[in-house]
């Protein structure tokens, strides 16, 4: 069931990498950087797929989706799981085309729209992995 992000985490987002955790049908893992990861509202980040093959594929295969994201530097991070969905057409599709091509980078293939069901702490010590939603 889809949660509610809160504003600070929606803050804390803007701008910096994410690192995507994927698994396919048979359970072979998948990690990979993203820069284009947004907040599209308050249940709901997205990103583009530029060159993600094996994250591609085990969406395909495995909607399932752990998204990390931390501040360089500082203990600071928090994990976002849910269920990803595929685009490749459509208002959202066309705005992540939209500002790529602004940023003279090329189209995604996909754009992947990532259902926020919970959110994990990142951070070390004695709240380390607690479940914050």
């Amino acid at each position: 069931m889809p949660i509610s992000i809160p504003m600070e985490l929606k803050e804390f987002i803007s701008g910096r990498t994410a690192w995507v955790a994927t698994a396919d049908s048979s359970g072979q893992p998948n990690v990979a950087p993203k820069g284009t990861l947004k907040v599209i509202d308050d249940q709901t980040l997205a990103f583009a797929d530029l060159f993600s093959v094996k994250t591609r594929q085990a969406l395909e295969e495995n909607g399932k989706i752990s998204v990390a994201v931390i501040e360089s530097g500082k203990p600071i991070g928090y994990q976002f799981k849910g269920t990803a969905e595929l685009l490749n057409t459509g208002p959202l599709f066309e705005d992540f085309c939209e500002n790529l091509k602004k940023a003279g980078m090329p189209a995604p293939a996909y754009v992947t729209k990532i259902t926020v069901e919970e959110i994990y702490n990142l951070a070390p010590g004695p709240e380390a992995g607690k479940k914050i939603l």
